[in-house]
């Protein structure tokens, strides 16, 4: 049985179900996604899901829309009610040809200007390897008027970001608007991973982004284990939350080194680059592989954390949080770089609760949302942490709130390793899943360095019917065309890198 509540309704009374659920924004919009069921007997259509996170009681509602065969795949738009939807919505229309009525910004998103019009890639009857060839218009939304001009930036960029463009329109150099357009090398993982067991799909899955391995994977290992009914072993919950908190602090180690290149500040640069390697050098020494994949595994992990591994892991973090206290004080004392960062990139409560921001984002604006308090998963339960938040919304608040997490983090891989040595369980670290006759659908979710990372499974008979990914990212993106309004031009790069929000998992 799925571990949410679930209402099917009538493409009519879809948008109304979905407000209700939404609870006037006190229930943020995590997730919406298309499904085509022209295989399955008892619906022959097609189908739209919008799920809700329901904070106040830590558990999920979503409402499901149903197009029988030979209905009209036509549905009224919940971005004017919800605005959290605006993209979901797009990329429905782009992936399944189901049509947000009075939408308002309905241009393509996902598929680009080489993708025929009438080419839906998530659709049933499309194969896997079609080679497809045409154009679509796809206008770049841009301010007009008098002294306005546009700066074009991208797809290509200098160094090793991934392809996105930018275009920004100018008035002199303030900012006025802002129109990204990402996407640029989706690879259909969503696609490839349809008819694969879970055990075939998971190199995929832990492949989605090179950064947020572990939160991929156990958002995806979650889902198939709830729908096999299975309960992975104490020991192997302990070990998935420590490589977790691992990621998340290489993650934002990473992050504070990559702010200030934003601003030129080369001493923070050199010495956030120098720890995260140090991390990242441990995350080898605990996978064989740099991004800490082939630990987690569909009903438990692959491999245990012995006793040589936790003295490594204490003495690595232990050396990581004196390069973070030294990296807090850097940017306390430098002035020029509290000058650039402070009232910089402003985004505001209400806009983060109406986006339904995630991570870091969402609580350096002020929006207490933390997966790992608002659900029930591993052992964070047991774990003594606070929720860390800030009030500005600026690119210092999120600089502020990823140093105060570090400080959360640490002391969070301490008391697992503690708990770590205490256990004394001679279970085997993963329950063995015969997923022949496997069916279902349901979540998982997981705290990610960037935010929550939700993932919804659908098997068929132990195969992959339908798999969607949404990771924290995603529902980040559309913040940054805000953030930079008002803002100089020469500030993009600063503000961009205070999100650090990835390409990869948008190009899923």
């Amino acid at each position: 049985m799925a571990d949410w509540s679930l209402k099917v309704v009538s493409p009519e009374n879809f948008r109304g179900t979905a407000n209700i659920l939404a609870n006037g924004g006190k229930n943020p919009l995590t997730a919406m996604f298309g499904r085509d069921e022209t295989l399955n007997p008892a619906v022959k259509g097609y189908a739209i899901y919008a799920v809700f996170e329901n904070l106040a009681e830590h558990r999920m509602e979503a409402v499901k829309a149903v197009f029988g065969e030979g209905e009209s795949l036509c549905y009224e738009s919940l971005t004017p009610v919800i605005p959290a939807a605006a993209w979901y919505e797009r990329e429905i229309q782009d992936m399944f040809g189901i049509v947000p009525q009075n939408h308002p910004d309905p241009r393509p998103l996902v598929l680009h200007d080489t993708f025929p019009d009438g080419f839906y890639p998530l659709r049933k009857q499309v194969e896997k390897d079609a080679d497809v060839h045409g154009s679509r218009r796809m206008d770049m939304s841009v301010a007009k008027g008098e002294g306005v001009y546009e700066v074009p930036v991208g797809p290509i960029h200098a160094g090793i970001i991934e392809p996105g463009h930018f275009r920004f329109s100018q008035a002199g150099e303030s900012m006025l608007q802002l129109d990204a357009r990402l996407f640029y090398t989706h690879r259909g993982l969503e696609k490839l991973m349809e008819g694969k067991t879970p055990e075939e799909a998971l190199p995929i899955v832990e492949r989605i982004c090179g950064a947020c391995s572990v939160a991929n994977t156990w958002s995806y290992c979650q889902a198939v284990e709830k729908i096999a009914g299975v309960k992975i072993p104490r020991r192997a919950a302990i070990i998935r939350t420590l490589l977790m908190e691992i990621e998340r602090i290489t993650n934002h180690v990473g992050d504070l080194g990559n702010i200030p290149a934003g601003v030129g500040f080369n001493p923070a640069i050199s010495l956030g680059g120098r720890t995260k390697e140090m991390l990242m050098r441990l995350q080898e020494r605990i996978a064989g592989n740099r991004f800490l994949r082939g630990m987690i595994v569909p009903g438990g992990v692959r491999q245990d954390v012995d006793a040589s591994l936790c003295k490594d892991i204490e003495d690595i973090m232990d050396k990581a949080r004196v390069s973070v206290d030294d990296l807090a004080d850097m940017f306390a004392q430098q002035a020029n770089f509290q000058n650039r960062v402070r009232t910089t990139g402003i985004v505001r409560k209400r806009t983060a609760v109406d986006l339904a921001m995630v991570g870091v984002g969402a609580r350096a604006s002020g929006f207490a949302h933390d997966s790992r308090k608002d659900f029930v998963y591993g052992l964070y339960p047991e774990l003594d942490f606070q929720m860390v938040t800030e009030k500005q919304g600026d690119v210092a608040a999120r600089l502020a709130v990823r140093i105060a997490e570090l400080a959360e983090s640490f002391q969070l891989v301490h008391q697992l390793i503690a708990i770590l040595r205490a256990d004394k369980s001679t279970d085997k670290l993963a329950e063995e899943i015969a997923w022949t006759e496997v069916s279902g659908e349901d979540w998982g979710i997981s705290e990610s360095a960037r935010g929550s990372n939700f993932q919804f499974v659908a098997l068929a008979k132990g195969r992959i019917d339908r798999i969607f990914v949404r990771s924290a990212s995603y529902p980040n993106w559309p913040a940054v065309t805000i953030a930079v309004q008002g803002d100089i031009i020469p500030d993009f790069p600063l503000i961009n890198k205070s999100f650090e929000l990835c390409y990869a998992c948008m190009d899923r």
